[in-house]
């Protein structure tokens, strides 16, 4: 099979292809491209592999950064681009199911695909579009068919994050497992513990993002493999829940982590832990939590002016795109209104400040200060007076007198 039109993508990356084969070396495109490309999917990275050990390609190329040379990757720097340029390789075995032993470089393009995961990932296609398929890629694709490349066993015992990625695939392109592959992954999910919290965070959020995320959830709990995720342990009737809700597709993580807690039944208090737990950054740990407690209430009731102003447009956008999950109708345009209406959009925006405070009352900081800001603050929300510093000094003033 040979493609009918070569993608941009690839175009610009041919000159590194025919420099390396007029050195005397094969160089193939190969990995998940090649997969997006056969499903007229977006390309996301060009990865090529050759013949010519790392020595050689250093040799070819005068700008290189040897970014994995231990595994035989280097980066090549060209006008047309950066490039990971990775040689032929087999590998040894795996006694941490999770890095070989040791890397031997070879010159057969067979040897290197047979280490790959996925039938749908093991093609290489040549400079001329020509699609080199050894394993039966083409008509697992057509199929839509996951199916380990070789023993699904072997595999898996290489790397046990392959069968986090087999369903990560199942959420992102809703294809099945082969019946011996799934096997496999079911009788195999407890590798997963020997795989870093981090590494299973990146495949396990581009699964909540899937398309299919009902078909991935389910395939996840019938796998056993969320047993072995942070957090996750004896949840499997709560995970079946999740995949429940209506099949539209989450937009972005922090919106994920939201559904996924919510479904849990967590309460507030437990969502920084098992964040932590999954190794979340502070600043998504902290999206979270806002949109979480803001999704709450406006599960019951509109925005008040009060969660508005406290949750900000940003946080309060990512609440309101959330009730279509709830089966509650979403009105973007009025939460911008709202939002927009409102006298003040933080305490940066009162007319007075504490300073202003402390010079009218001729008082030093305590926390007066900070109950006057915030009664005034208050005030000024609701519209009981207008944010001018005359008429703040004075409601501060009568707000002292009764004191």
């Amino acid at each position: 099979m040979k493609l009918k039109e070569i993608p941009t993508e690839y175009q610009q990356a041919l000159p590194i292809l025919k420099k390396i084969e007029k050195a005397g070396h094969e160089a193939y495109f190969v990995g998940g491209s090649v997969r997006d490309v056969l499903l007229n999917q977006p390309i996301h990275d060009v990865d090529i592999a050759t013949s010519a050990f790392p020595a050689e390609i250093k040799q070819i190329f005068p700008k290189t950064i040897d970014v994995g040379i231990e595994h035989g990757t280097v980066l090549v720097l060209e006008k047309a681009g950066q490039y990971e340029i990775t040689t032929f390789r087999t590998e040894s075995a795996y006694q941490d199911f999770r890095r070989p032993d040791h890397v031997e470089f070879v010159r057969s393009l067979k040897e290197d695909l047979k280490r790959r995961d996925f039938t749908i990932n093991a093609f290489a296609i040549r400079e001329n579009g020509e699609i080199i398929d050894l394993f039966d890629g083409l008509k697992d694709l057509d199929q839509h068919v996951l199916r380990a490349v070789g023993d699904p066993h072997e595999r898996f015992f290489e790397d046990a994050l392959r069968m986090m990625r087999g369903l990560r695939f199942v959420s992102q392109l809703g294809f099945d497992l082969e019946k011996e592959t799934f096997a496999a992954i079911k009788e195999n999910h407890q590798l997963l513990k020997k795989i870093s919290v981090e590494r299973i965070n990146v495949e396990f959020v581009k699964f909540l993002l899937g398309d299919y995320r009902k078909k991935g959830l389910q395939a996840l709990v019938k796998s056993q493999c969320f047993e072995y995720c942070p957090g996750l342990a004896g949840m499997g009737e709560r995970l079946l829940a999740f995949a429940d809700l209506p099949e539209k597709v989450i937009k972005n993580e922090s919106q994920a982590w939201v559904l996924l807690i919510d479904q849990l039944a967590m309460e507030e208090k437990d969502i920084r832990p098992f964040l932590k737990s999954w190794k979340c950054s502070n600043e998504l740990i902290k999206t979270v939590q806002a949109v979480f407690y803001g999704l709450q209430s406006r599960k019951e009731a509109d925005f008040s002016v009060d969660l508005l102003y406290e949750l900000g447009e940003s946080y309060a956008i990512l609440v309101e795109e959330l009730l279509p999950f709830y089966g509650l109708t979403a009105n973007l345009a009025k939460v911008q209104a709202d939002y927009h209406m409102l006298p003040i959009h933080s305490l940066k925006d009162l007319a007075v400040n504490g300073n202003d405070l402390m010079n009218y009352f001729a008082k030093k900081p305590g926390s007066w200060l900070k109950e006057q800001l915030t009664y005034l603050e208050s005030a000024v929300l609701h519209r009981r007076v207008s944010n001018t510093k005359e008429e703040l000094l004075h409601l501060a003033k009568e707000k002292m007198e009764k004191q």
